[in-house]
C-alpha cells in the first residue's frame, strides 16, 4: 500500500527525518512508535502532502504519491481540527463531499456511522457542545466517512473513556477486517500489542527498529523463565541458569532465572523435577513498552 523510500526532512538547523524507509503492506494495522519529538508527526504529515519532503520518495499502491491519492486517504491528526460553532451534521456532509462524496452518499454514509456510534441525536448539535469524549467520535465519524483505502491514526483513543474506547478499537478491527490499511501512532503500547501487525519505532529522526510485532518480540527474548514450585527448598544457581530473583509465598516458591545460552528450559526442567514439584512454567517475553524504553533509553544514552 505504501513504500517510504530513504525521507528527509529538515527544519532550519532541526533535521526531523534522516533517510527513514517503511514498507506499509495492504490489510495491515502498523504501528508507528517513537517519543515525542522524534519524527512521527512529520513523516505523516509528507504521506497526507501537508507537506513535502527534501528528498526522497513514497510510492502509493504503486505509484508516486500525488494529490489523486489524497480522497482514498483518511486521517486522524492527534490535534482535532472541528468547526467548533457548526452543527454537526452539517459538518460532517461538507468534510465528505470535500472527500468527494455526492451529498446523498454522504447523508446514507452519515446515517450509517450514527446509528453505529450511538450518535442519532447529534446532528444538530454544535461541537462547542459536546464532551471531549464526544468531539472526538465526530472526528473519528469525519476520517472515516469516505471508506479511505488507507486511514492514519494519530493517537485514536486520546480522550476516551474505557467503554469508547473499546468502541473505537472494535471500529479499527472491523475496518481492517474490512481492507482498510492503518497506520497507527499512539504512545499506549499495550494498544499497540493488542492491535499491530507491524511496527517501526522512530528516535531523534532516524528509524531504529521495524518488523512484525512477533518477530521483533522473539528477537528481544533473553532465555529468561519464571519457574513456581511447591514448597520451600532453595534452589542455587548453577551452570544451566543463574536465579535473579526469588519470591516465596505460603508453601510456594518462585524463581526468575536466566539461562544459560548454550542450554534451554527442557534441560532446566529435567535438573529440577527430582527435586521439587513444578506448578507453573512461563517465558518472560519482553513487551513491546520494554523494548520501546530499551531502545529509546539506549539511544538517549548514546547521544549525550
Amino acid at each position: 500500500m505504501l513504500k517510504i523510500n530513504n525521507i528527509v526532512k529538515q527544519y532550519a538547523a532541526h533535521c526531523a527525518l534522516d533517510h527513514v524507509s517503511l514498507t506499509v503492506d495492504k490489510g495491515t494495522i502498523f504501528g508507528l512508535l517513537g517519543p515525542n519529538g522524534a519524527g512521527k508527526t512529520s513523516l505523516i504529515r509528507i504521506i497526507n502532502q501537508i507537506t513535502a519532503p527534501d528528498s526522497g520518495e513514497i510510492l502509493f499502491d504503486g505509484e508516486p504519491l500525488q494529490s489523486k491519492h489524497i480522497p482514498k486517504i483518511g486521517y486522524l491528526p492527534e490535534e482535532r481540527g472541528l468547526y467548533k460553532k457548526m452543527k454537526i451534521g452539517d459538518q460532517l456532509l461538507y468534510l465528505a463531499q470535500l472527500k468527494g462524496l455526492s451529498k446523498d452518499d454522504a447523508k446514507q454514509r452519515i446515517k450509517h456511522w450514527f446509528e453505529k456510534m450511538e450518535m442519532q441525536s447529534w446532528w444538530n448539535k454544535k461541537v462547542e457542545d459536546l464532551s471531549k469524549g464526544m468531539q472526538q467520535k465526530v472526528q473519528f465519524v469525519a476520517t472515516v466517512l469516505h471508506q479511505p483505502d488507507l486511514l492514519i491514526l494519530d493517537e485514536p483513543f486520546s480522550g476516551f473513556d474505557p467503554v469508547n474506547a473499546d468502541l473505537i478499537k472494535q471500529e479499527i478491527l472491523e475496518l481492517n477486517s474490512n481492507g482498510t490499511t492503518i497506520i497507527f501512532s499512539t504512545h499506549r503500547m499495550e494498544s499497540v500489542e493488542e492491535l499491530c501487525h507491524h511496527i517501526a519505532l522512530i528516535n531523534r529522526s532516524k528509524k531504529i527498529l521495524d518488523g512484525s510485532v512477533k518477530g521483533i518480540k522473539n528477537n528481544y527474548r533473553e532465555n529468561t523463565f519464571r519457574i513456581s514450585y511447591q514448597g520451600l527448598r532453595e534452589i542455587a544457581s548453577n551452570d544451566l541458569f543463574a536465579i535473579e530473583d526469588r519470591q516465596i509465598s505460603e508453601a510456594t516458591t518462585t524463581l526468575r532465572i536466566k539461562i544459560a545460552t548454550e542450554n534451554t528450559i527442557n534441560q532446566v526442567l529435567t535438573y529440577l523435577i527430582p527435586l521439587v514439584e513444578i506448578l507453573h512454567v512461563e517465558e518472560l517475553i519482553p513487551s513491546i513498552h520494554d523494548i520501546f524504553i530499551k531502545e529509546v533509553t539506549a539511544i538517549d544514552a548514546n547521544q549525550k
